[in-house]
């Protein structure tokens, strides 16, 4: 399979396309006339990152699609060893997180949450032949309340206004309609959620565009009862009130939660500045117990036991 995988990317290679590769078994491949980026599993172990999008600047389509891959590869990582069997996707959007998990392998339960109708009908599409993909229509935050959401930015989507950075930064943030959303408290959903798990070890990934710290405190006490979380943390304000990474990294730390992941989402063009990262963290003590290492080595060759 490899000698098969290895003449396949120099195939593609002479297409035109741009290759780098990842590890063993795993590459990313750029070509700039399409709009997609998929994984493929080639059998055997062997995964292709194709990323189509257009693009004036493919070293930056090369970084953004490894940083995509490893991100998505790690929290399979972390799903498995961890137990998990239910994933709370918090800010689903259409459902591209959910798909995702699929691709990797995860079978547990997904719960989507996601309150904007236009993106909701597409969610319950995409979930809809999936029995253990279940979908909320609500947002998710610190108070039940409806709240007006900013619904014409597509996946930057927020509770919040944008900043003065961000109205520099994104000209989607000029279109102003809001819609009126509900919005939940997490705690008050867990149980519904969680319904029909023996022994459930949930994970909290949150995509909430400068709402996470919100999304968190509604979990109140229930919060201990996630393994890990995945959280979209900034370094610089897109949003008015969201917090600096720093801020949130506190936040989670205090509960118990330790990074074992960061992944750049974006970039400042001009500068290379990373404006967020995707943070995953685990809780070490939820770690399955260490297999320990044998004591006795076999002795090297040519030897005996006695040296």
């Amino acid at each position: 399979m490899a000698s098969l995988y290895r003449t396949l990317l120099n195939g593609l290679s002479r297409t035109g396309a741009q290759i780098i590769d990842l590890a063993p078994g795993a590459a990313v491949l750029v070509h700039r006339r399409h709009g997609t980026w998929t994984s493929t599993d080639l059998g055997g172990g062997v995964h292709l990152v194709v990323d189509q999008r257009k693009s004036g600047a493919p070293e930056r389509d090369f970084q953004k699609a490894a940083s995509d891959y490893l991100c998505s590869r790690h929290v399979a990582e972390m799903l498995d060893h961890y137990g998990v069997n239910c994933v709370f996707d918090v800010g689903a959007n259409v459902g591209q997180y959910g798909k995702r998990l699929r691709q990797s392998g995860y079978k547990g339960r997904i719960v989507s949450f996601e309150p904007v109708p236009r993106f909701l009908e597409k969610l319950r599409e995409r979930s809809g032949d999936d029995p253990d993909w279940h979908v909320f229509p609500c947002g998710l935050g610190r108070s039940d309340e409806l709240r007006p959401m900013h619904v014409e930015w597509n996946t930057m989507n927020s509770l919040l206004s944008p900043s003065d950075y961000g109205n520099a930064a994104y000209k989607r943030f000029t279109k102003g309609r809001t819609e009126e959303i509900q919005v939940c408290r997490l705690d008050g959903l867990m149980d519904q959620a969680l319904a029909g798990i023996p022994d459930p070890r949930p994970y909290l990934k949150m995509d909430t565009q400068g709402y996470d710290l919100e999304v968190f405190a509604g979990a109140g006490k229930r919060a201990d009862d996630f393994v890990g979380l995945q959280s979209e943390v900034a370094l610089l304000r897109l949003y008015e009130d969201s917090p600096r990474m720093e801020e949130a990294l506190a936040v989670y730390e205090e509960r118990g939660f330790e990074v074992t992941g960061m992944y750049p989402v974006t970039r400042e063009k001009n500068t290379g500045r990373v404006l967020e990262f995707d943070c995953v963290m685990m809780r070490a003590a939820e770690a399955p117990a260490p297999v320990p290492e044998d004591r006795e080595r076999p002795a090297a060759a040519g030897q005996g036991a006695g040296g």
